[in-house]
């Protein structure tokens, strides 16, 4: 079954499950609007290739751990737009959940699906109970403090930012744990697999602080400019659009070479590869050379 089938059908799985019985009715909707249509769901996809690369002995675990991963990156986006954050009106081209719902229901709906990722997680232990519960962790260190998602949002509030650790936060701690969630769901040691994708990740965030800086809102499918807007550190006010885009190559250049030894090395490799050709994609034709 191709990676995409396999994630969105996990997805949906939880997702209809939260919304199953009696449940308040533009609750259980805002969960489905939420999480779908889902973008490119390069998160699981990294998970779901770590895990076939390293055997993907356990498809049952890989699968509720890409669901588990990506749940928890919606349920992000969701807080992230609220007024308290970014106040945006789109995302993914379509009207924000405070926007298309109302505040309130967006804060239950992502504090839900936040809820979920670990009920998803919890459900497949009688699969193998040592392994979901390291999924359980890592989702947990890459979401909270002090180096997951929250840490990231909570440098924003900072007067003085250190930008790799923001970064690291705020976008790379969930493609570190999309590698090091891939490779526990095969049984495989988690730490070799953050290098990797810390590297992702922070190729991840520094395209964003181009595309922020560089793209409309109709073709970004959001609002732009919001890093100036909001004051928030980003690598294009750091370094420059040349520096920035220096930096991202760099970042990239060693993304392959630190892939870990295993199985399916070379499959993977060219995954890394087609990411990091879309990472690249973002810039105008000029700044790709």
């Amino acid at each position: 079954m191709p990676i995409e089938t396999r994630i969105e059908a996990a997805i949906a799985q939880a997702i209809a499950r939260g919304q199953a019985g009696q449940t308040p009715a533009r609750l259980a909707d805002a969960l489905d609007y939420s999480t779908s249509p889902g973008g490119a769901r390069i998160r699981p996809t990294i998970l779901m290739s770590v895990a076939l690369a390293c055997g993907d002995d356990r498809p049952e675990l890989s699968d509720a751990a890409a669901a588990a991963l990506e749940i928890m990156h919606c349920a992000s986006l969701v807080h992230d737009d609220l007024p308290c954050f970014d106040d945006a009106d789109l995302r993914r081209g379509k009207p924000s959940v405070h926007r298309a719902y109302s505040e309130p229901l967006a804060v239950l709906a992502g504090d839900a699906l936040i809820i979920m990722s670990f009920e998803i997680l919890a459900r497949v232990a009688e699969c193998d109970a040592a392994r979901a519960n390291a999924l359980i962790l890592a989702l947990a260190r890459r979401s909270g403090m002090p180096n997951g998602i929250c840490a990231g949002q909570g440098w924003e509030s900072e007067p003085t930012v250190d930008l790799e650790a923001y970064h690291r936060s705020k976008t790379g701690a969930l493609f570190i744990a999309a590698t090091q969630m891939g490779a526990i769901a095969a049984g495989h040691e988690p730490e070799p697999w953050y290098e990797l994708g810390a590297r992702i990740g922070a190729a991840f965030q520094v395209a964003d602080d181009l595309r922020d800086a560089l793209l409309d809102a109709e073709t970004l499918g959001k609002p732009v400019g919001q890093d100036d807007l909001h004051g928030r550190p980003n690598a294009v006010s750091e370094l420059g659009v040349a520096g920035a885009v220096t930096r991202l190559k760099d970042i990239l250049a060693g993304a392959i070479s630190s892939i870990p030894s295993c199985p399916g090395e070379a499959r993977l490799a060219k995954m890394v590869q087609m990411q990091a050709e879309r990472i690249i994609s973002v810039l105008p034709a000029r700044m790709r050379a």
